[in-house]
């Protein structure tokens, strides 16, 4: 079925993560924005969950990981990645339009150390970046977890990651003035499949780099590649 934002780079999905930019993580960035013509931003929200398997015991992976310098740049292409201090990258996510209202969105991103096992990140602002229309609060958590290795297999470590993502986006009127309930609808659902297909192909280029920088071999998850389902387990809700 087709819905006012089925036009928004849908061909293109699977190359270019969500579009929302950073803000939220910013004490000098108001949830809302003001202005004597806008009104509250409409508020989408995701809840993921996802894992991928490393032919590797847990410490290898966690020193892989460790080091994001040698490696996040080069498994987030197609998108832009520029350092903001020693943890932080400002990615470019692509272009996205529908019905005449087009924006090319950043995200700041802060790639936390490890805390006994656990990675997390989190937003933060893009120096001299101003989001336009769009807010995001990002929060991932990843764990890594050495699974038994069986008499004669090969040990392997699986990385479970989990993702709260609230989105909030200044709609113009005349998008606003549409239904709240499709807008809702139809928001929740882009978000789900953008998050989806953006981690199919960041999960698949971080688990190649992997084996292919330490002279692995490859899982048999990453031929079936089951870990890229994910699993959405809240809806969405607006605060507008």
């Amino acid at each position: 079925m087709q819905t006012p934002f089925t036009d928004l780079s849908s061909a293109s999905l699977p190359e270019q993560p969500i579009h929302a930019v950073s803000g939220w993580g910013d004490s000098t960035a108001p949830r809302e924005m003001v202005g004597p013509s806008l009104v509250k931003p409409f508020i989408f929200h995701g809840a993921y969950v996802g894992s991928m398997e490393m032919a590797a015991d847990r410490q290898t992976v966690a020193n892989y990981l460790d080091i994001h310098q040698d490696w996040f740049r080069r498994c987030a292409h197609p998108m832009t990645a520029e350092a903001i201090g020693d943890t932080g990258y400002a990615l470019t996510v692509g272009h996205f339009g529908a019905m005449g209202y087009d924006i090319e969105p950043r995200i700041g991103l802060n790639l936390l150390p490890q805390d006994h096992g656990v990675y997390r990140i989190e937003t933060i602002p893009v120096p001299g970046y101003t989001p336009q229309g769009y807010d995001v609060d990002f929060r991932a958590a990843l764990e890594l977890k050495e699974q038994p290795a069986a008499p004669g297999a090969a040990v392997l470590t699986t990385v479970e990651w989990t993702l709260d993502l609230d989105v909030a986006v200044q709609f113009p009127r005349f998008i606003r003035a549409l239904p709240p309930t499709l807008l809702q609808r139809t928001g929740d659902h882009l978000l789900s499949q953008v998050v989806r297909q953006v981690s199919r192909c960041l999960t698949h280029k971080v688990q190649e780099d992997f084996h292919s920088t330490l002279g692995l071999s490859l899982p048999e998850s990453f031929q079936k590649r089951h870990h890229q389902f994910l699993e959405r387990f809240s809806k969405g809700f607006n605060r507008a």
